[in-house]
């Protein structure tokens, strides 16, 4: 039983493979946290220290015992009102404008298999595979219920954390801040990873100590953003690649989200991930519930190496759902950058041509087909077909495309509308703004109100009549701008921006549900809504916009922590890069763009014989190693932020195929030799080089490393298969 609980004394167990997770419930019917981290054998409630805090209040129920404070003591789930003065994962506004509750234990129940979310993703499993937590917490006073649940996925060493809030009292109450988890260390000193950045420039590693105070990240802006993704580690200040612990937190939701990490006073760290309390007063009547969004917990005990590759378990088999979750990818090509608004039929037939001709699976046809749709300025909400700019139907021109034996894919973005639109000049009122007040425009757009049904159920009803018009295999989903002016002529205020996520979700399932054979890619500016959430309904994200290869480096780089290469969107596309002006070579754009679901971006029509030569043969070395780097064992072999190269292996579950991927990012006279060390090989195995022939034992692989040629010319590449012999 992955699962244990100790009558005698109240505590709660957790094991996984590698790690253990473990709570008590003292004296007064608080639930405290005890310990996270390597499997360990006891009970750690002898960590538990008391002694007069001075300033640090005492509940009333501690009567004479100073001792006793809520400001020190580790906590499951903290909340404002139990004079616990650090960063709090609940605060709650009772009707009589108080914000104040007291959480005290209840009971708790073991079932088994992973609980799930109505209306919003999660982390599934079979019924052997999981188990559930689930601990009632209840303010007897004001008749407030927190059910706080643990699904635990034992072989993958993943604990998720979600929680149900729920008002049973006689008057109303308002949640103003709630996180989905909390975790407490009494004991040492951790540095915090984030993952920052902007548009076309997202996913950058970033590294901080913990010091007293509070460090935060989060997204106001509707979506999870570009700036900071919802996923990040706690660390030992000495913590590497291969050595350390760490503590990896990933939030599966795709709005506003909030993480903190605090110091305190005496010295604790504490973590929490979950709505960001901005723009966030949730409203409950009585009997009505919140459903929080999970976060995804997993340890580490040797590196950042281990954390991620647990991840990309986790996410590759319990989070991505679906034909396209462990099935081949088709590699694409995109109309955007070869021909962006400037196109018609014609033209999108002409590029399926010569993908059939280079051995390409697939032509999207990106933005302009619909409306009104020459510039981003019109036409978005009008899901209808011009078929005067294309020449023909819709269903005319996929029936051409798909007669080439080439399938056709399509672009879409439901959430937003054109002020020049027929939708908007009817329903004016179906759009995000503040009535009296001029909105504020991005990409001259705004934003469809998801959070009422009405707009979702028209909305789905004009894109499934596109949809259904030919056999469409594919749909990238759009969104180009975020959120304000936050206001609903429908929904209550201060629920809106959940309110509008939970809509998205609910909109993207009906989706799946009718084309269960569609391959949908999520996409918002490329990587601005790159999340776990999104990853539930969408087995691959568009990375990011910029397809500049070098660039991609630490973009990809900064993914892969979290997420593994079968859900990222990379594609090869044309020099001079349409975002840098940085020109590399198609080897290099190639090897770069096989760290993720491999495709194209580009005019094949300006291209030579011999780069359309090149081409070919690198589909077909993606398609030879196509399992080895969706499937296999993912390594980080450099830093490209800080080392002259950047590299990086896939390793087969067998350890008996690896495939080393290493990119020059540095040139100089006299260049000194760079040598990569290899990770995750059998030692006493010897690999064997499948171009030079040349033989190594793994250990002097890992050890010592490869040298890399030094040849002259910008950012070469290089891709050496290697497999082990007899």
């Amino acid at each position: 039983m992955a699962i244990q609980f100790q009558e005698d004394n109240q505590l709660f167990t957790i094991n996984t493979r590698h790690t253990t997770y473990q709570m008590k419930v003292d004296r007064l019917g608080f639930l405290l946290h005890l310990y996270y981290g390597a499997r360990i054998s006891g009970n750690m409630d002898y960590l538990l220290t008391y002694y007069d805090r001075g300033f640090s209040g005492n509940p009333a129920d501690a009567g004479e015992d100073r001792t006793y404070s809520m400001d020190a003591l580790p906590q499951e789930y903290p909340h404002l009102g139990t004079g616990d003065y650090r960063s709090t994962a609940l605060v709650v506004r009772n009707a009589d404008g108080s914000e104040y509750c007291d959480l005290r234990y209840v009971s708790h129940e073991i079932k088994r298999g992973k609980y799930a979310l109505k209306g919003l993703p999660a982390v599934y499993a079979a019924d052997d595979e999981a188990q559930t937590l689930e601990i009632l917490l209840e303010d007897s006073v004001g008749g407030l219920q927190v059910r706080l649940l643990y699904g635990v996925l034992e072989e993958c060493d993943i604990i998720t954390r979600s929680a149900k809030i729920c008002n049973l009292g006689s008057e109303p109450i308002c949640v103003e801040k709630a996180a989905s988890v909390c975790l407490d260390f009494m004991s040492g000193d951790y540095d915090f990873i984030s993952f920052c950045g902007r548009h076309a420039m997202e996913r950058n590693f970033q590294r901080a100590r913990i010091a007293h105070g509070c460090q935060l990240i989060g997204s106001r802006r509707g979506t999870s953003s570009h700036q900071y993704n919802p996923a990040v580690i706690l660390a030992d200040r000495q913590a590497t690649e291969n050595a350390g612990s760490c503590y990896g937190m990933v939030f599966v939701y795709s709005g506003n989200f909030l993480c903190e990490a605090e110091q305190d006073q005496y010295g604790h760290t504490r973590a929490l991930m979950g709505l960001h309390s901005d723009l966030f007063h949730y409203p409950l009547e009585k009997g009505e519930t919140l459903t929080l969004p999970e976060t995804i917990l997993c340890y580490s005990a040797e590196g950042f190496g281990t954390l991620s590759r647990r991840y990309h378990q986790c996410i590759r088999e319990h989070l991505c759902r679906g034909k396209y979750s462990r099935q081949s990818r088709p590699v694409l090509i995109n109309s955007w950058e070869a021909a962006y608004f400037d196109f018609d039929g014609e033209t999108i037939y002409r590029l399926a041509e010569e993908a059939a001709a280079l051995g390409i699976d697939m032509v999207v046809m990106d933005d302009g087909w619909f409306g009104k749709r020459d510039d981003d300025n019109s036409g978005l909400g009008d899901w209808q077909v011009n078929e005067r700019k294309l020449g023909c139907t819709l269903g005319e021109l996929v029936r051409r495309i798909n007669d080439i034996g080439v399938r056709f894919g399509i672009w879409i973005e439901p959430e937003m509308v054109s002020e020049d639109s027929d939708i908007y000049r009817s329903h004016p009122e179906w759009a995000i703004q503040i009535p009296g007040r001029k909105p504020v425009r991005a990409r001259n757009q705004l934003v469809l109100d998801f959070s009422r049904k009405d707009v979702r159920d028209y909305i789905f009803g004009a894109i499934c009549a596109v949809l259904d018009q030919g056999d469409i295999s594919y749909v990238k989903w759009d969104m180009n701008r975020s959120l304000t002016d936050i206001y609903s002529a429908e929904t209550v205020q201060g629920k809106v921006t959940y309110d509008y996520m939970i809509g998205v979700y609910e909109f993207l399932e009906r989706l799946m549900q009718r084309y269960p054979d569609m391959l949908i890619e999520g996409c918002s500016g490329g990587g601005g809504r790159f999340d776990a959430g999104m990853l539930y309904y969408t087995p691959q994200i568009w990375c990011s916009d910029n397809t500049d290869a070098i660039d991609r480096l630490r973009i990809q780089y900064g993914t892969s922590f979290f997420y593994p290469v079968s859900v990222v969107g990379a594609h090869v596309s044309a020099v001079p890069n349409h975002q840098t002006g940085r020109s590399v070579s198609l080897s290099t754009r190639g090897v770069v763009a096989m760290a993720g679901t491999f495709g194209y971006e580009l005019n094949p029509e300006k291209l030579s014989a011999e780069e359309k030569e090149e081409i070919r043969a690198q589909i077909a070395r993606y398609r030879k190693y196509e399992n080895l780097i969706c499937s296999g064992a993912y390594y980080r072999l450099s830093d490209p932020f800080a080392d002259a190269y950047a590299a990086w292996a896939f390793v087969s579950p067998d350890r008996e195929q690896v495939l080393l991927n290493v990119v020059m990012q540095e040139i100089h006279g006299n260049m000194t030799v760079n040598y990569v060390r290899l990770n995750g090989l059998d030692p006493n195995a010897r690999y064997r080089d499948a171009e030079t022939g040349a033989c190594y034992y793994g250990s002097a692989l890992m050890e010592a490393g490869l040298p890399m040629p030094v040849e002259m010319g910008e950012y070469r590449a290089y891709q050496i298969y290697l497999e082990i012999i007899g």
